[in-house]
């Protein structure tokens, strides 16, 4: 009986709604942590949360609170409501929702109309810099933005590094690899048009 009490206490029989997204923050804590290659001491550091604090967050043991929540969600680049996996509110903006693609990077789609150029944010992990570049082509053109980190972008019998900052754009068409190197994680913003629609940048017109 005494261990039932203490479970409802703790939430975890509740049919609340908010206890029930609450208890779910700590497996997405984790997976948002493994993904981007970050370890609890490096996350402390960036956060300010003790070590302790975040694993006992990650399994579930301790609930977390808005002054936890908001240093973490700028750690990882992520809004509270991907945190927490609040459902969708109605909202007209763009609720973004991470995709885990095959070889380890998380993917947020950035736009949701059909047709004409789509904008994406890749994260990747940390990686190999002996890693064999599988090159692919389809159709399209794609330019490249790097936020955080270093890219390597493999374009034809070019091999690069593209630091913060540095931008790429090519014909899809061409043979192409994107990876992260053994420096740390990459995050950069990809536009992609599928007729091979090309990005254009256009000047702020001059104040009088």
């Amino acid at each position: 009986m005494a261990n039932l009490v203490a479970e409802w206490q703790n939430g975890e029989m509740s049919d609340d709604p908010i206890d029930r997204t609450l208890n779910a923050v700590g497996p997405r804590l984790k997976q948002l942590r493994l993904r981007r290659d970050i370890t609890l001491a490096d996350l402390s550091e960036l956060t300010g949360i003790s070590v302790s604090t975040l694993s006992r967050l990650e399994a579930g043991l301790r609930r977390p609170t808005l002054e936890q929540l908001l240093p973490l969600a700028s750690a990882y680049g992520a809004t509270l409501d991907e945190l927490v996996d609040a459902p969708p509110t109605g909202d007209p903006r763009i609720n973004l929702r991470p995709i885990a693609s095959g070889d380890g990077a998380t993917i947020l789609p950035l736009t949701r109309r059909a047709g004409g150029i789509q904008a994406y944010k890749f994260i990747r992990p940390a990686g190999d810099d002996n890693a064999e570049p599988e090159l692919r082509t389809h159709e399209g053109y794609d330019w490249v933005y790097v936020l955080n980190g270093t890219l390597r972008v493999v374009l034809g019998e070019h091999d690069m590094l593209l630091q913060a900052g540095e931008a790429a754009e090519f014909d899809t068409r061409t043979p192409h690899w994107f990876g992260s190197t053994s420096a740390g994680p990459v995050e950069y913003l990809s536009l992609i048009g599928k007729q091979g629609e090309r990005a254009h940048i256009r000047a702020a017109p001059k104040l009088p």
